[in-house]
């Protein structure tokens, strides 16, 4: 039942009790209100291999779902968290795209976030639960919601296809960086097919080189290439391909950043990111963030939420 990374905040609870959490639960839930500090300790101290042990031992006692309960006794952005919490890895991704997808209007900043940061295995599963769960395949749905080139691209990351290999080739990185180069900056319009079958393709250690070449070819860093050549969605997924294969700390560092700085929160990318990377990178994800913007994550969101809201997100961010 451990941590499904090892660079996480939350870690494997020990001399865990189902049964012993489940009795908690069940009274913090009692009478009239409920006890959240209960919930909070319980559910943001255990992995989501406990908490899935945590479910079943409920289910067997009171012959009901612990989400459905939770969902019913808690409101707003703290029952957005608790329940995002009890899902499985997979499960959490593809219910956060389905809601992004949901009605009018799409939250492409969802797709985006997920589909160019999830590894191939990752990607693969997500596909898996959403046939599973929705009844149809996650690509239908996104080719329904989204359009052009930027389309294109998410149906790639989709494919679960970049090589994952860590072998370079020198020649080819130096012909991928003359391509895109000569695909945008170089000339008239953007031919971004270029684009997206080297970024969407080509392995990690590969496109670092490819991003160095890059440089030397253009005098400038790929990014700001994109963010000349580029607009919109098409833009957004670029870049955070790029930054993605350059550091997914740092990547998420800024997303959550963004989510807080200036007026209001965007609380759905806020939340996403702190339940999603709890155990798998939030101890980098802390320390890029204070190497970043010399101020610490958990004081961003001290300053920046409120109540049992502030109080759960704090204990998944961990100390200062």
């Amino acid at each position: 039942m451990a941590a499904i990374g090892n660079r996480g905040t939350v870690t494997e609870a020990s001399g865990f009790n189902a049964e012993q959490d489940v009795q908690k639960l069940r009274e913090a839930m009692k009478g009239a209100g409920t006890n959240e500090a209960t919930i909070t300790e319980i559910l943001a101290r255990r992995t989501i291999a406990q908490r899935q042990r945590i479910k079943e031992a409920y289910k067997q006692s009171v012959g009901k779902d612990l989400a459905d309960d939770l969902s019913s006794e808690l409101s707003g952005n703290f029952r957005s968290v608790v329940l995002g919490l009890l899902m499985l890895a997979p499960v959490y991704d593809a219910y956060e795209l389905k809601q992004a997808m949901k009605g009018a209007g799409t939250e492409e900043a969802c797709l985006i976030d997920i589909l160019a940061s999830r590894t191939n295995e990752e990607i693969r599963t997500i596909n898996a639960f959403y046939k599973k769960e929705y009844g149809k395949t996650l690509e239908d749905d996104v080719c329904g919601d989204t359009s052009g080139m930027f389309q294109r691209v998410l149906v790639s990351l989709l494919t679960a296809g970049r090589d994952e290999g860590t072998k370079v080739d020198d020649a080819q990185a130096v012909l991928d960086a003359k391509e895109i180069f000569e695909a945008g900056e170089a000339r008239w319009g953007t031919d971004e097919v270029k684009f997206l079958t080297v970024l969407c393709v080509r392995n990690r250690n590969h496109l670092l080189k490819v991003f160095d070449e890059y440089k030397k070819v253009s005098g400038r860093d790929i990014e700001e290439s994109i963010k000349r050549e580029m607009s919109g969605s098409l833009e957004d997924v670029f870049l955070a391909i790029v930054k993605c294969l350059r550091s997914k700390p740092a990547f998420f560092a800024e997303r959550l950043y963004k989510s807080m700085k200036g007026l209001g929160t965007t609380d759905s990318v806020l939340i996403r990111i702190m339940v999603s990377r709890a155990e798998i990178d939030m101890l980098d994800i802390k320390a890029e963030f204070k190497k970043m913007y010399g101020k610490t994550l958990h004081s961003f969101i001290k300053g920046d939420t409120s109540g049992d809201y502030r109080k759960i997100l704090l204990e998944l961010c961990g100390g200062e």
